[in-house]
């Protein structure tokens, strides 16, 4: 509990949170970031090969 409160203690969080505002899209930058993470994570599982596949391979 206490590594926590000092991960709060880093970023100041009674302030405002930042917004990305174009035309009508209204997004957090927090959101916006959790996004393209998730973004990147799928185009990286429809590239990367899977771990076993390499195995089954070599025992055919």
């Amino acid at each position: 509990m206490i590594a926590l409160s000092f991960f709060a203690a880093i970023l100041p969080l009674n302030t405002l949170g930042h917004y990305i505002h174009w035309h009508f899209i209204y997004i957090s930058v927090a959101n916006f970031t959790v996004v393209i993470l998730m973004i990147v994570t799928f185009v990286a599982a429809l590239f990367l090969p899977f771990p076993g596949r390499r195995r089954r391979k070599e025992n055919k």
